[in-house]
């Protein structure tokens, strides 16, 4: 009797790699069409090898051609997982991005049509293509050709599909993962016609090829989101991991709503007290007004000493910006005043004020090869900086833009006033406590 021990081994691998990748990141569809396909291909060795080798399928058998559609399975959903990823991309100007859609889609009818026929001639499958292996004979049989043609077009159409999502420039984690599945795809199919002594060899190949390749992309996710969640909220984060750093930092305009806060009295407190005492507050500033950030899914651009500026709106579009902004700056003033006087001396008192604005803004990532910012560009950035200055400890200072859009009742006019880089006097509004 044939011992399929050897299959039985590649098929749980399969089905372990299939799982890691769900569970990793169940919330990704490129992921979750990935883990179809692994999982597919160790249901497809464990029924079509392993079931087999312990209890032999008659020759008669009508269910026969059920155990193809694992096969089929594999074909489909790797092909989806091509599609999926070439939808996270951009596309370029003057690119028609319909055509490689349209060619993996045809691949995957060749899996579906491998399906039907297996299903309308199951013993010919059994007896001319699965594990037949690749002499003379078996290569002049019309029923090997039946159910090889549509295997060998949808790889075709897989490996055409690949090349033209290459044209599109993936970023490095994302154009490695897709380079090692082209590289395991003809091992993979491979097994499935090579005789079973080296079958269990080629398929394990393919699983190792294509296992450096999602190890590779693995870590240089975690590292890009180890970068960017230095300075982006966890949602940006999650975005970049899933979509690439190229689609989730596209330049592009949008309004957007501005938050900006400093202590009150810093200067002066800084200059007199010991530097390892500044540094523990700016420390405890920093992660008291960034657990609020978080809190309200917004993005901190940068931390200039006492000042911190964040954005709400970007990268990520949040509805309400401006209503989400003024109850995240209301949540700020509530932590600063209750931490500020713990930090103040007889002297040298602390407090904090807040400026908001909302505005049209340039929005995108600048810098070069070693170094990334994220940034905002635009008259809103420079005024929630203005408004901020204005305000006196515990002030929260809004423009009309950011009162229109709120549209809450208890605001305060403050009049117009001069503000540096302006033009015209400013139209301030106070949010009171």
């Amino acid at each position: 009797m044939f011992d399929a021990t050897a299959y039985l081994i590649v098929s749980l691998v399969a089905l372990g790699m299939g799982l890691a990748f769900v569970s990793a990141d169940r919330d990704s569809p490129t992921s979750r069409a990935l883990a179809a396909a692994f999982i597919f291909l160790g249901l497809s060795l464990s029924l079509n090898v392993v079931l087999p080798a312990t209890a032999p399928i008659p020759v008669d058998a009508w269910w026969a051609g059920l155990l193809a559609l694992p096969e089929a399975g594999v074909i489909v959903t790797v092909l989806e997982w091509l599609l999926r990823v070439r939808r996270m991309l951009p596309v370029p100007d003057g690119m028609d991005s319909r055509f490689g859609d349209r060619v993996l889609r045809s691949g995957q009818i060749g899996g579906l049509l491998y399906a039907v026929l297996s299903l309308l001639w199951p013993q010919v499958r059994l007896r001319d293509f699965l594990h037949a292996g690749l002499t003379a004979d078996n290569l002049l049989a019309p029923g090997f050709w039946l159910f090889a043609l549509p295997v060998m077009y949808a790889i075709i159409a897989g490996l055409a599909g690949i090349i033209l999502l290459l044209a599109r420039r993936p970023d490095p984690a994302e154009r490695m993962r897709v380079l090692a599945m082209a590289g395991a795809v003809p091992f993979i199919a491979a097994g499935a016609v090579l005789s079973l002594k080296f079958a269990a060899i080629s398929v394990s190949v393919g699983e190792l090829i294509f296992l450096i390749g999602a190890t590779h992309y693995h870590v240089l996710q975690g590292q890009r989101g180890q970068f960017m969640s230095r300075f982006l909220s966890p949602q940006v984060a999650k975005l970049v991991a899933e979509k690439g750093l190229d689609q989730a930092m596209q330049e592009n305009l949008r309004e957007i709503s501005v938050v900006c806060c400093d202590l009150r009295g810093f200067t002066p407190y800084a200059a007199a007290q010991p530097s390892t005492q500044v540094l523990q507050v700016l420390r405890e500033y920093y992660d008291a007004v960034g657990a609020v950030v978080s809190e309200y899914g917004a993005t901190i651009k940068d931390f200039a000493g006492d000042g911190i500026l964040i954005l709400v709106g970007a990268p990520l579009p949040v509805p309400y910006h401006a209503r989400r902004a003024l109850d995240m700056a209301a949540r700020i003033r509530a932590v600063g005043l209750q931490l500020t006087p713990r930090w103040s001396s007889a002297t040298h008192p602390l407090g904090i004020g807040v400026g908001v604005a909302t505005g049209m803004v340039t929005v995108g990532v600048i810098g070069s090869a070693s170094r990334l910012e994220y940034t905002a560009v635009g008259s809103a950035v420079n005024l929630a900086s203005r408004l901020c200055e204005q305000a006196g400890n515990g002030e929260i200072l809004l423009d009309a833009r950011t009162a229109e859009l709120a549209g809450l009742q208890a605001l305060q006019q403050r009049g117009h006033m001069p503000v540096k880089g302006f033009s015209e006097p400013v139209l301030r509004y106070a949010l009171p406590d």
